[in-house]
């Protein structure tokens, strides 16, 4: 598949990341009528695929964990720039941005890519069968990271509101950073044959037979272009994002709403990969990228909406409502008892949709 994805570099992968680009160098601070917001859009969408791409012809180079890892570090790359961005733009509306954002991201990767990826995997194969030992240590990362940043602010006292006080802040970030710093290391050092694929006896595959990896110099191209692809991506983002804000006030619905558009944007690419991964019965892989894509979420940024609330103005909000906290428990409990066996049904799958279901519904009507 990637010798296949790889042969059409030269079409429309390899043009349509510089086109982005150029599109965003007319469009930057620009208000945009509505047809040129539709044509920005076509571009982001074609950006986002352009990023799967050739985050899966490096992932080929490198190998797992390793590819699951760039991919997650592109993605969030994208996040915090939108974030920062919106929040600089925003002022005091936006002061819990972050957080809806953070928590839409967590919700999406544990509960819609592990959902999704273990259904397509179990009704592939019947049993989606991956690492228990890699994947629990990812899910108690992410669950200890997103209680000490996103739940313990709602219960804190010395600053008003459900925000940490500038030491609590700054605890949060570091933890946050050190633990993220750890989990990579686990991942591609110490433990990296947790990380790996299994086949259906519960043997580890180090090795992709199916294709030779690109060379060098492919990849090295690949990586320039998933750079433009991502830049193309924020700022396209950032561009939409005035009509995004503009349609969720126009229909009535809550603000939040914003943080979790943004997350669906910043996700698709991880999504669609862990999916293509899924369907080739790599189910090891496609958890690596929804729940690395989770650690790295909060993980990286935690700390840098930490360091930006140095120049941005208003308030930096991140302590959870009582609903949410639910889900995110909820969500917790549920993918521990999805990850011990080691193996699951299309029923877990299911399980983890539902949640993410509950999540949208209550977020359009709390």
């Amino acid at each position: 598949m990637i010798a296949r994805l790889h042969s059409t570099v030269p079409h429309w992968t390899g043009a349509l990341p510089v086109l982005a680009v150029v599109l965003l160098a007319l469009t930057w601070g620009r208000s945009l009528p509505v047809a040129v917001v539709a044509l920005v859009s076509c571009f982001l969408a074609g950006a986002v695929l352009a990023a799967v791409h050739h985050a899966e012809v490096i992932a080929h180079r490198v190998g797992e964990p390793f590819g699951s890892l760039v991919l997650a570090v592109a993605v969030t790359f994208i996040e915090v720039a939108l974030i920062v961005t919106l929040m600089a733009d925003g002022g005091d509306k936006s002061a819990a941005l972050a957080r809806d954002t953070v928590f839409a991201a967590v919700m999406i990767t544990c509960n819609g890519i592990v959902g999704l990826c273990l259904l397509v995997g179990s009704l592939k194969r019947k049993v989606a069968v991956f690492n228990a030992e890699g994947t629990g240590a990812a899910l108690a990362t992410v669950a200890t990271v997103a209680g000490l940043s996103l739940v313990l602010p709602t219960f804190t006292t010395t600053a008003p509101g459900p925000q940490f006080s500038t030491p609590q802040l700054v605890f949060a970030a570091l933890a946050a950073l050190i633990l993220y710093g750890m989990f990579v290391t686990t991942q591609t050092v110490r433990h990296r044959d947790y990380f790996l694929p299994v086949t259906s006896s519960g043997e580890v595959i180090d090795t992709e037979d199916h294709a030779e990896p690109p060379s060098a110099r492919a990849a090295l191209s690949s990586l320039g272009l998933l750079a433009l692809a991502l830049i193309a991506v924020v700022g396209l983002a950032k561009a939409v994002s005035p009509a995004i804000e503009s349609g969720v006030a126009a229909a009535g619905l809550p603000s939040s709403v914003v943080g979790i558009v943004i997350a669906l944007l910043v996700l698709l690419p991880e999504t669609i990969a862990a999916l293509r991964a899924a369907r080739r019965d790599r189910v090891q892989t496609s958890l690596n990228l929804g729940l690395g894509s989770a650690m790295a979420s909060i993980g990286l940024t935690i700390p840098a909406v930490a360091l930006a609330t140095v120049w941005l103005p208003g308030p930096l909000i991140l302590g959870l409502g009582a609903s949410h906290m639910v889900l995110l428990a909820l969500t917790v409990i549920v993918g521990t008892l999805t990850v011990i066996p080691g193996r699951a049904t299309p029923l877990q799958g299911g399980v983890h949709l539902a949640l993410l279901a509950a999540y949208i519904v209550l977020a359009v009507s709390p």
